[in-house]
């Protein structure tokens, strides 16, 4: 039964994603089907004669959850899929009854700058985006593109690679949406698989079955629909690690260059690094990040880069951000800094751009302290993805705005694998299905009637998040988890 669930759950997310991605490629249903048979095909076979599995290890209670949470991921994933190959089929979204969310893609921004990368002097231009009676002083007013509002450009412009390669396979932006989604989709799956495998033959059984948990959770439906990069970007952060582990320093090093070139939060990681003193992963980091960076003045010109360098400040202290001229948006905010405008909505003066960028800065320091001393006593290896979870997660809570459609992703996924790690009982099962909903509770924006209430409610995910990180980044202290770190860098070395 355990082999049974898991090639189901593995084998149908990804052949769903395949047949969407088939449908953008080729336009053609009955190509995307044979994709889609393919790839859920070997994924059987792979499962069925290759993957070890414990079933032993799964009490009864794990895999009754298991099985219903399978059912729905599959439903949920194919709804999503009907509405992501056409988007006039609205009821098959991830909320149908929020315009917010049915009309909402981050895409958009992806694919407007990625368009328009290589004619215009400014890719942060809010003329770009947004339309031209739009006011600074209320909600933003968003161009279209279709039915989908127009998201607002705000990463690095190397990140713009990736758009455009996706881009020069799919000039259109609805066949590029379903390319995307199936990118998306498929990297993320490949990390449960490669995280679950590292974590040995016990506990990654448990974590296998406990990921449809994840495809069904709310951030993670969102951040597949709307497009988003986070999810895709944080699974790649954590096969770069690994590889690195591996000694395959040159894929990890391309891998994690390209989401420290991104993103810039996977570059907390670099402190591990430095402190685990992989030298070796280091240099074919800042070796790939020098090729992406070239490729990229090659692909869309210096000026790019010097806007960049203009909007950067923006960018760390929130003002690049029109979300905070909206006060849902603000209550939907699980950044640390984003405290100080949730401040604001209750009257608490003083709380500026200028308040949130000391609150970032300091909340840097102590993230980059952490990571260091995390690091320098290091668990075992087959808990390591753990510990890269939660540094991870303390990265994204850097950034000015976390909105929580996908800002729960990471913590509900590290959810999954510390109790895969750590199994106890029935009331340990319905402990951490409570936490799981916790981490669920979400608000459209457009349904936010009083922004002061969802700051409270919203707390809820907010402090489980990082509550799940300390309590990973404390055992990695616990003495029966610990190995000293020289004696692995000299072991890496050897």
């Amino acid at each position: 039964m355990i082999r049974a669930l898991v090639a189901s759950s593995l084998a149908g997310s990804a052949g769903i994603f395949a047949f969407v991605g088939g449908m953008g490629l080729t336009g053609s249903p009955v190509v995307a089907l044979l994709a889609a048979a393919g790839l859920a095909g070997s994924v059987v076979f792979y499962v069925l004669k290759r993957l070890p599995l414990d079933e032993a290890s799964c009490p009864r209670l794990l895999r009754a959850v298991s099985a219903l949470a399978t059912i729905a991921a599959l439903v949920q994933l194919t709804r999503l899929a009907v509405f992501i190959v056409d988007p006039t089929h609205v009821e098959s979204s991830f909320v149908p009854g929020s315009q917010w969310e049915v009309r909402h893609s981050c895409l958009t921004a992806y694919y407007v700058t990625a368009k328009a990368a290589s004619t215009v002097p400014d890719i942060y231009d809010h003329k770009l985006y947004s339309a031209p009676d739009d006011d600074p002083a209320k909600p933003r007013k968003p161009l279209m593109l279709g039915p989908f509002n127009i998201d607002v450009y705000e990463y690095p412009p190397p990140f713009l690679l990736l758009p455009r390669a996706v881009r020069a396979l799919t000039p259109e932006f609805q066949p590029m949406r379903m390319v995307w989604f199936a990118l998306n989709g498929l990297v993320v799956l490949l990390a449960f698989v490669v995280v679950a495998r590292w974590l040995g033959r016990a506990a990654g059984t448990r974590a296998l079955l406990l990921s449809p948990l994840i495809w069904i959770s709310m951030p993670t439906l969102s951040v597949l629909q709307k497009g988003n990069v986070q999810a895709m970007v944080i699974a790649a952060t954590l096969l770069a690690l690994g590889l690195f582990e591996r000694r395959r320093h040159i894929a990890g090093g391309i891998i994690f260059a390209f989401m420290c070139v991104s993103k810039l939060y996977p570059g907390l990681l670099v402190v591990y690094l430095v402190a685990r003193r992989q030298w070796r992963a280091l240099a074919w980091t800042f070796a790939a990040s020098v090729v992406f960076v070239i490729a990229s003045v090659v692909d869309i010109g210096w000026a790019a880069f010097g806007t960049f360098r203009e909007h950067f400040p923006g960018l760390l202290s929130g003002e690049a951000f029109p979300a905070f001229r909206n006060p849902p948006a603000i209550a939907n905010n699980l950044s640390v800094p984003g405290l100080v405008f949730k401040l604001k909505l209750f009257g608490v003066p003083g709380m500026s751009f200028d308040t949130m960028r000391i609150v970032g800065t300091l909340y840097s320091i102590a993230a980059v302290i952490v990571t260091w001393f995390a690091a320098r006593r290091a668990v075992r290896s087959d808990r390591m993805p753990l510990l890269w979870l939660a540094i991870v997660i303390l990265a994204t809570l850097r950034s000015p705005f976390l909105p929580q459609g996908y800002g729960a992703f990471p913590s509900i996924w590290l959810l999954t694998l510390v109790w895969a790690v750590r199994p106890d009982t029935t009331r340990g099962v319905v402990a951490m299905l409570l936490v799981w909903a916790g981490l669920n509770i979400y608000w459209p924006t457009d349904w936010v009637r009083e922004a002061r209430f969802a700051v409270f409610t919203n707390f809820i995910p907010q402090a489980l998040t990082a509550v799940i990180a300390v309590v990973v980044l404390r055992r990695a202290h616990h003495r029966g988890y610990e190995t000293d770190v020289n004696a692995d860098a000299t072991a890496r070395a050897a």
